[in-house]
């Protein structure tokens, strides 16, 4: 090894100067030098010569430029590479700290917090760089290093450089591509087009071996290792640690899935498996609360003018949708925060109720032209607060109020961002100030989700593109309103054609805009073009993983097309994103139901209910929760309490025909037929469209003998 580092010294006397050799693995040896230009400590990693002789330096140099281009807060950038006479050798930064096989090898297994941390670090990492179109392909303990507190990924792009010269053998350790005990199958099989897929695998293979201080498979050679990967079942994880909750459990066994299209799709949807449920089992001696984690309140209306309260909402609702898009924050969604609105609770009350860190908080006045906003961002354990600020601006200055906040609670939280999450929190929706006003209107009535309000946000929508025609999330608007309003209430041709229209006009302003992509995959689903709706989905989940709708919406739309296990898989991943919502765990037993899994179903409806009980606690006059809640107590037995809750549903919107035709149903599994046909004639003279639903829905099985419900039928 002297001849190595004095060869590589000499040819690069003008540039490095090398300390001593730090490391040695299966493709380099680490050495720490200062680079003499930028006075700085590097980690300076030379190819072995062997290896640096078959590759070849052009074929090397291609490569690893490829890895240059990767630009992340969890990814160990490329300073340099180069040829040094025959040795081929590429530096990145020292990073002070260790690998995590050093803290593996010196601790064991991890707290279980810690390294769900690790590996959704990791994953944010891998995300980004899949996005990139660069795969890793040796996501292994040694390549990940642990830097105060945050994971960092290095070595990206150098197994790719390697793999374009070397075969696949697996007889050495230092000849294959990749780590054994790492590789996903189809890498162990020696496919050259490795996708996002087998990263997965890989990291999920870390996870593992984190959890429980082993990796799934272990032997005495390689081809020990790889039997057992290609013909065994992954050990369960609770064999060798029985605290891991099932959440937990049922992510890193998904990602451990032989075949690749049973694993996550994107490192992202990955990542937001493996966020800490409000609601779900954490890890022993640690709060139930995730330590970065926030509700945002709606603000205090302060204005003058009481009408100002649809801008005053949507100023608190704009910086939840931007705080939402950073993966490693957990974020309240609006409808439980806002459920607190006009409610004098402490905060500290709030924050255990929310099972958050932190709580902002804030007031908006609004007076003609002039803006003022406050805001503070509280601890929930001491009430201390962690930042304060009182903008007094013009009202066109509102968007940039919004990401100073956003910015600022990101410091105050020490979260780190990627690349995207900057850009995305600090893209403004439009640059017209009246557009937006017309939009937070349509945004207000549009959560009320009635037909009357959802009419309503379609014409606010409509005002705001009228003044700004280049406004792509009002378009998105449109779209959903006209699509709810086809799937609920009025399946005419009209309402298809605009949901269709407006939103592919989103998406040829914005093709970056996730709300895009998922409101054309609804309208897709709703006519029936089913591929082109899971292709608008994936990219909507790819964007942001964690926009609830897509997650939900896709549920639905495989549901419809029978493709009952995915539409499972879709409805989880819904629920993880936002576990404080009802809908998607009480959705869930009917593709459970298809598959023949019963108590799985059962055990999703039960859920569910403890959930909308939650929900309705905060939010007592929430029609639909109550609706689908007594459907599901019907489905369990419980007749009476499904009669009481249905009929507080039908007293809160009596006229709506979609509230109607759901009481319907659950008059009907609760035996009173003749409830349920008046009900049901009265959403149909109120608007109810949807032959469909009657010809196809179970619930509504023991009204068919009725001649009633045949004429009800004839005139749809």
């Amino acid at each position: 090894m002297t001849d190595v580092r004095t060869q590589l010294q000499s040819a690069l006397s003008d540039r490095y100067q090398i300390d001593r050799e730090v490391g040695r693995g299966g493709m380099a040896t680490v050495y720490l030098a200062q680079d003499a230009r930028h006075h700085r400590p590097v980690a300076l990693k030379v190819l072995h010569p062997d290896l640096a002789m078959s590759l070849g330096p052009e074929r090397f140099l291609r490569e690893i430029q490829i890895a240059a281009r990767l630009q992340h807060p969890h990814i160990v950038p490329l300073y340099d590479s180069g040829q040094a006479g025959e040795l081929l050798y590429y530096v990145m930064p020292f990073i002070e700290g260790e690998s995590l096989r050093q803290r593996l090898e010196r601790d064991g297994k991890l707290p279980l917090e810690e390294a769900v941390a690790i590996a959704r670090g990791v994953a944010t990492a891998l995300d980004y760089a899949h996005r990139q179109q660069v795969v890793h392909r040796d996501i292994k303990p040694e390549n990940v290093m642990l830097h105060e507190g945050e994971a960092m990924v290095t070595d990206f792009g150098i197994a790719k450089a390697v793999s374009a010269a070397v075969s696949h053998s697996l007889t050495q350790t230092g000849s294959a591509i990749g780590t054994p005990t790492y590789m996903s199958p189809e890498q162990a099989a020696g496919e050259p087009d490795l996708d996002a897929r087998s990263d997965i695998y890989s990291l999920a293979t870390v996870l593992y071996e984190m959890i429980t201080g082993a990796a799934p498979f272990a032997g005495p050679t390689v081809q020990a290792i790889i039997a057992k990967l290609f013909t065994e079942p992954v050990p369960p994880i609770r064999d060798r640690r029985h605290d891991v909750p099932d959440w937990l459990d049922t992510a890193v066994t998904r990602a451990l899935a032989k075949e690749p299209a049973a694993r996550y799709a994107t490192a992202a949807q990955f990542a937001q498996a493996l966020a800490w449920p409000s609601g779900g089992t954490t890890p022993p001696g640690q709060s139930a609360v995730a330590v970065k984690s926030i509700a945002v309140l709606p603000f205090v209306n302060m204005s003058p003018d009481p009408e100002n309260e649809y801008f005053t909402d949507g100023v608190a609702e704009e910086i939840i949708n931007a705080l939402s898009k950073i993966q490693s924050l957990r974020v309240a969604s609006r409808t439980s925060a806002f459920a607190f609105k006009g409610k004098n609770e402490d905060i500290g009350e709030i924050g255990r109720k929310l099972k958050v860190a932190t709580v902002l908080e804030g007031s908006v006045r609004k007076a003609g032209n002039r803006l003022r906003i406050t805001a503070q961002l509280v601890n929930v354990a001491d009430g201390y607060h962690l930042w304060s600020e009182r903008y007094d601006r013009q009202l066109e200055d509102v968007f940039a109020i919004q990401d100073e906040i956003a910015g600022n609670i990101v410091r105050a939280l020490r979260v780190v961002l990627s690349e995207d999450e900057k850009r995305a929190i600090e893209k403004a929706p439009t640059e017209n100030v009246e557009a937006y006003e017309y939009y937070l209107r349509g945004r207000q009535f549009f959560h009320q989700f009635r037909r009357s309000g959802i009419q309503f946000a379609r014409r606010m929508f409509e005002r705001a593109i009228e003044i700004d025609p280049g406004f792509a999330l009002a378009y998105a608007g449109i779209a959903d309103s006209c699509s709810f309003l086809y799937m609920y209430w009025d399946g005419s041709k009209s309402n298809l054609d605009s949901a269709n229209g407006a939103s592919q006009k989103a998406l040829e302003l914005d093709p970056e805009l996730a709300e895009a992509h998922a409101s054309r995959g609804f309208a897709l689903t709703l006519s029936r073009q089913y591929q082109e709706a899971r292709r608008e989905f994936e990219t909507a989940i790819g964007i942001n993983p964690k926009l609830y709708e897509a997650h939900y919406l896709y549920a639905r739309a495989c549901f419809q097309e029978r493709r009952f296990e995915e539409a499972v898989r879709h409805y989880e991943d819904a629920a993880r994103v936002r576990p404080e919502d009802y809908q998607a765990l009480l959705l869930m037993q009917s593709p459970l139901y298809s598959l023949g899994r019963e108590a799985e179903a059962l055990g999703a409806m039960k859920k569910g209910l403890q959930v909308v009980e939650r929900h309705l606690e905060l939010n007592p006059d929430d029609a639909r929760a109550l609706y689908l809640g007594a459907n599901a107590l019907a489905q369990l037995g419980q007749r009476e309490r499904a009669l009481e809750w249905a009929n507080r549903a039908l007293g809160i919107d009596p006229d709506d025909p979609g509230v109607l035709y759901n009481i319907a149903c659950i008059y009907a599994l609760c035996g009173k037929t003749g409830d349920a046909l008046r009900c049901l004639e009265q959403a149909v003279q109120n608007g109810f469209g949807h032959r469909e639903w009657l010809e196809n829905d179970s619930d509504l099985d023991p009204l068919r003998a009725d001649p009633r419900f045949e004429a009800l039928k004839k005139r749809l």
